[in-house]
């Protein structure tokens, strides 16, 4: 572990402390978000993936403004669609020297007012760890045995462990289970 990842991990830690879990209403939180705010993973591969379930994610969430928050250093306006979509990036001026977002960052995202946070990356990551955490009263979803609380209030297990495309594919059928939507696109890209 190098110098800056004990800095990001004390820092993460710190925040972790601080951090008041908000109960939320289950399902009811997930049936009236109005801005999610999507967290993609950082690898090309992944990244494929998840886009060919945007359409299952805006059908399931109409009609909620979705955000889509790349890593840092990740170019994604190649991969992913505009229309319909705010892709955020931050720049390396927006991250402190460990690779955190600067708090300035932080405001610039939070007074977008996310009701839900919804965590595509299942790398281990400080970045995607401190942006769940400045959202304490959102709806934090992600996958079982990966973060945990504090950083998520709603985990979603599945059978898969590596198969990324079946994790993608059951997380919104989960969603759209518990949510009694029925999820439009979550399986018609199931094919390699």
């Amino acid at each position: 572990m190098g110098l800056r990842d004990l800095f990001a991990t004390l820092q993460i830690k710190r925040h972790m402390g601080r951090i008041d879990n908000i109960p939320i209403s289950f399902p009811a939180d997930l049936l009236k978000p109005r801005h999610i705010l999507v967290c993609l993973p950082e690898g090309l591969r992944e990244l494929t993936l998840v886009k060919q379930f945007l359409p299952a994610i805006s059908g399931l969430f109409k009609p909620a403004d979705i955000s889509l928050l790349a890593m840092p250093g990740i170019k994604v306006y190649d991969i992913y669609p505009r229309k319909g979509f705010q892709i955020l990036t931050p720049s390396v001026d927006q991250l402190t020297w460990s690779g955190l977002p600067k708090k300035t960052y932080l405001k610039t995202l939070t007074d977008q007012k996310f009701d839900m946070v919804l965590d595509l990356n299942f790398q281990s990551s400080f970045f995607t760890s401190s942006i769940l955490l400045n959202f304490p009263t959102a709806v934090r979803i992600g996958r079982g045995n990966h973060l945990g609380r504090p950083f998520y209030n709603l985990e979603i297990k599945t059978k898969y462990l590596r198969d990324e495309r079946n994790i993608y594919r059951s997380l919104l059928e989960t969603l759209g289970t518990v949510m009694n939507k029925p999820v439009d696109g979550a399986t018609a890209h199931t094919a390699n």
